[in-house]
């Protein structure tokens, strides 16, 4: 059984990831900005698996106060964690002209530096072995096909995939391994938000079971990876 810590688990591919790990019998810190969200995790969870065991938190990972209410909670539930899984993330969809700097900001806020801020105050906990997964995108995937509008998002991805073989080799001394997912299209509110009118032939739920089965196994043969995981792209 590990401790995984999940962000971003309210909705999409983060609900579901979180909800496959907790009917596979391991323990799940699920983290969102959305109350009802979590709420609603952590009773699906309960109606699939009795003995499920989420810990839901309310928690923005941008401008949270770690030390004051994440920790706290986090030492309060478990005693290390095992995975890290950094899914949370936004959209924002606007041609380049009208895209403003602040949504670049919100872009490398939202994508990559609450991932920073998460990753350094969990690496105290995570003993050797552990696994950090980053939840990517083709979007920022050297050489995928790029789309109008997502510039501010894609370039905050590949930001995230290039922070991910940075910290395979500073990891390497507490044996600790971290790979990223660059997930193509998957049905989803983000989804719909980018391509209103796409319909992706792989569910949020098929997205999440996969995740999850990696963010327990994947660094097994995985570390400091980008792996694309896309049917299209969308």
């Amino acid at each position: 059984m590990a401790t995984i810590v999940l962000t971003g688990a309210s909705k999409g591919i983060g609900f579901e990831t979180a909800l496959a790990l907790a009917k596979g019998g391991h323990v799940v810190v699920a983290l969102s900005r959305s109350r009802d969200g979590l709420e609603k995790l952590r009773e699906t969870s309960l109606k699939h698996a009795a003995n499920a065991i989420v810990h839901p938190l309310v928690f923005d990972i941008v401008h949270g106060d770690y030390k004051k209410d994440f920790l706290p909670f986090l030492m309060e539930k478990v005693k290390q964690v095992d995975t890290l899984v950094n899914n949370a993330g936004t959209l924002i969809n606007k041609h380049f002209g009208e895209t403003s700097i602040n949504d670049f900001s919100a872009m490398i806020e939202d994508n990559l530096l609450g991932h920073v801020r998460m990753i350094q105050h969990l690496l105290p906990l995570m003993p050797p072995d552990s696994h950090i997964v980053n939840i990517g995108s083709m979007g920022g995937f050297q050489g995928s096909v790029k789309f109008p509008g997502l510039a501010a998002y894609s370039a905050s991805k590949a930001a995230l995939h290039a922070l991910t073989e940075c910290l395979a080799m500073e990891l390497e001394d507490k044996m600790i391994k971290i790979n990223c997912l660059a997930l193509g299209s998957a049905q989803t509110e983000m989804l719909a938000n980018a391509f209103p009118q796409y319909e992706s032939p792989v569910t949020a739920h098929e997205m999440g079971a996969y995740i999850a089965q990696f963010a327990l196994t994947g660094h097994r043969l995985f570390n400091g990876k980008i792996l694309p995981v896309a049917v299209t792209t969308p």
